[in-house]
């Protein structure tokens, strides 16, 4: 085994996401190979105590306390998936336990609120074998019949064999009456093969892949015959016990190297946070902020060492954005006020040209609702009047299988539209369906609810529809609507828009409730100013979270690469090649 490679280059592939996981597997799967403790040659070999276990069952069924075991299927070379170290041998689980059973189906009649413990499938483990009996059946078991049969006791291994197969329990020594249901296989080993060794072997990818093994005659199902069936590759008694504490050892490490890690982590998370929230603080003066500026700058990268975290990053530029410290105001710029004058009048005379109702005059928001301190020039209004609102809200057209585009709330991400999934309308419907407007190019797309607040820009050439769940924002006169975009983004205005919003499971908000919220509007050369500055910066944010997905990549790739040479080296030249 070529392990020290792997020490050796430990540093770069432990910030893999899933490292420690793969180290925990990488050491059950050295440990059922015979290759994470040096053989002993003076260890009874495993053969003797095979033959030991043999003689105790043949006894304990002429004693008529085990029923004689069926026959166990002769190992085939192809079922042989590595050499054995010497001293092991091949075996079936059957030859190592008295017995193979499963709980009856009739113990519902026997629940109560207190007595035995009824131990089911949600009480065992997918990570480890240690119950988890945060939720509790009690049962009155029988005196007799079929449900004692499955009391069980301290040592036994217990395997679903249904679902989702080979979840696992070990019971305790000490752990007092309890039987189990019928989804649950209870495997009761010798008294020689009682201890850890086995419940350790069910954990590995060996293990698990007998399991998930594709010759199953039932999907998400193992039967007991297969339960029995199960290979084993058997060690000596005494590496069986050494085994085990150097697992105990590696894996007490690779806990503490998790909790060093999720620590660090959390740290990361704090600083990050703290940093980038001091750039968007209330308080921040203007003379403060340059310098909170400069810090987060500087520690960007060692900030940003995850992809999740740009999401963070993403959300402080919009934050910045909005607040308007992302770009300087100049004193020359034309200040917003007089741009949503120039809105109103477009209003007004939409109105008397159209006779629309729904364009009706509306008293400017108070800003002291956006909870921000608007910067010099800027204004806040309304969306009801910024924009006209274009909706279908609570219909939907007949879909077709081919037609006009339907844009129904699924295109509609956060920041972009997606036009997949594809639905269609008919061509003669969509000449009666869109009365209330036609989108134009630049438009703002907005999701009410199922998701709530997603917002992008229209960007579709050609004729469309617009379906339930989607408000279209077309604005009165001129004004920057990918700043709009990008403000709505920030978290300043999703908690505006959540804090009006109403339900429980799928939030949502009604036009009613969206209208009169406050927008912040800079001046209109700001407000491209800011849009420049927030594309030059998404950028820099897309390459910084492509470059660290690649860097993940990479040491996940390197990691599986010394995991499977530490396994299965690699003939010298082949190594050489590879290096």
């Amino acid at each position: 085994m070529k392990a020290d490679r792997l020490l050796a280059l430990y540093e770069k592939v432990v910030e893999a996401p899933d490292a420690i996981a793969r180290l925990r597997r990488f050491v059950l799967d050295l440990a059922v190979r015979g290759k994470l403790v040096e053989q002993d040659p003076s260890d009874e070999p495993a053969s003797e105590l095979l033959k030991r276990i043999a003689a105790e069952k043949a006894q304990l069924v002429k004693a008529g306390e085990i029923r004689k075991s069926r026959p166990i299927a002769h190992i085939a070379d192809d079922e042989l998936l590595f050499d054995l170290s010497p001293g092991w041998v091949w075996v079936r689980l059957g030859q190592l336990s008295q017995f193979v059973t499963s709980g009856s189906r009739d113990w519902a009649k026997y629940y109560a609120d207190e007595g035995a413990i009824f131990v089911r499938m949600g009480n065992l483990s997918k990570d480890d074998y240690r119950l988890r009996l945060n939720s509790i059946q009690r049962v009155s078991p029988p005196s007799s019949g079929e449900g004692t049969r499955t009391r069980l006791e301290g040592g036994d291994i217990l395997i679903s064999i249904t679902g989702d197969v080979g979840m696992l329990g070990l019971i305790p020594d000490d752990f007092g009456e309890a039987y189990i249901n019928q989804h649950t296989a209870m495997v009761r080993p010798m008294p020689e093969m009682k201890g850890r060794y086995l419940p350790e072997l069910f954990r590995s990818p060996f293990a698990q892949d007998q399991f998930n093994a594709p010759q199953r005659g039932i999907k998400n199902s193992f039967r007991l015959t297969d339960v029995t069936q199960f290979i084993v590759p058997l060690p000596p008694l005494a590496e069986q016990r050494r085994i085990v504490a150097k697992m105990d050892e590696l894996m007490a490490l690779l806990d503490r190297l998790e909790a060093t890690r999720t620590a660090r982590e959390a740290t990361r998370d704090r600083l990050t946070a703290a940093s980038l929230a001091r750039l968007t603080a209330p308080e921040t003066d203007d003379e403060a902020f340059p310098a909170h500026a400069r810090f987060a700058l500087d520690a960007l990268p060692a900030l940003t060492a995850r992809p999740d975290q740009i999401k963070h990053l993403r959300q402080s530029i919009l934050n910045l954005a909005v607040r308007g410290k992302l770009v300087e105001q100049d004193p020359a710029d034309e200040p917003a006020s007089e741009l949503l004058k120039r809105i109103a009048t477009a209003k007004a005379a939409a109105q008397r040209e159209t006779g629309d109702a729904r364009i009706k005059p509306a008293p400017s928001p108070d800003p002291d609702a956006l909870q921000m301190e608007l910067p010099p020039g800027w204004s806040a209004e309304s969306f009801e009047n910024l924009f006209l609102f274009i909706d279908y809200r609570g219909k939907t057209p007949p879909k077709t299988t081919e037609g006009t585009p339907l844009i129904t709330a699924k295109n509609v991400r956060m920041g972009s539209l997606d036009r997949e999934p594809r639905e269609f309308i008919a061509e003669n419907t969509f000449k009666t369906w869109m009365t209330r407007g036609f989108p134009q190019l630049g438009d703002l797309f907005f999701t009410t609810e199922a998701p709530l607040a997603n917002i992008c820009i229209n960007d579709i050439e050609e004729p469309f529809a617009l379906a339930q769940r989607v408000i279209c924002f077309q604005p009165y006169a001129e004004i920057d609507t990918r700043y709009l975009m990008f403000a709505i983004m920030s978290d300043v205005i999703q908690s505006l828009l959540e804090e009006h919003s109403t339900g429980l499971t799928a939030k949502g908000i009604k036009a009613a409730k969206l209208k009169p919220l406050p927008l912040p509007i800079p001046p209109l050369a700001e407000q491209h100013r800011i849009v420049a500055k927030m594309d030059a910066l998404m950028i820099l944010c897309n390459r910084l979270e492509a470059a660290l997905a690649t860097a993940d990549a990479t040491c996940q790739r390197l990691l599986e690469a010394l995991l499977h040479e530490a396994l299965f080296p690699a003939p010298e030249t082949v190594t050489k090649a590879a290096e």
